[in-house]
């Protein structure tokens, strides 16, 4: 799917919100979202502009704005991994 943009009508309903999930994390960069699911980072914001509310867009909008963790081109070299290690807890 790389070098072309999915359609964001073309997803499903739980991709549609592990896309949002993705989005939200911090340490996910819009690169990942692009390698697992085809969608770059304005198709990204087109999504998400699509599937949230207009204040909690603005809130994510302003939040990853600038965010060096969410282009690996910004990105440290000393953030190795897309998630905190206590985020997936094992029972």
């Amino acid at each position: 799917m790389r070098g072309q943009q999915r359609s964001t009508r073309s997803f499903k309903t739980d991709e549609v919100s592990r896309i949002i999930e993705m989005a939200w994390e911090d340490r996910t960069p819009f690169e990942a979202i692009e390698n697992h699911f085809g969608l770059n980072e304005s198709g990204v914001i087109a999504l998400m502009r699509g599937e949230m509310k207009a204040s909690s867009f603005r809130m994510w909008r302003k939040r990853v704005t600038g965010r060096k963790t969410k282009h690996l081109s910004l990105r440290s070299p000393n953030v190795s991994r897309g998630y905190c290690p206590t985020q997936y807890k094992r029972g």
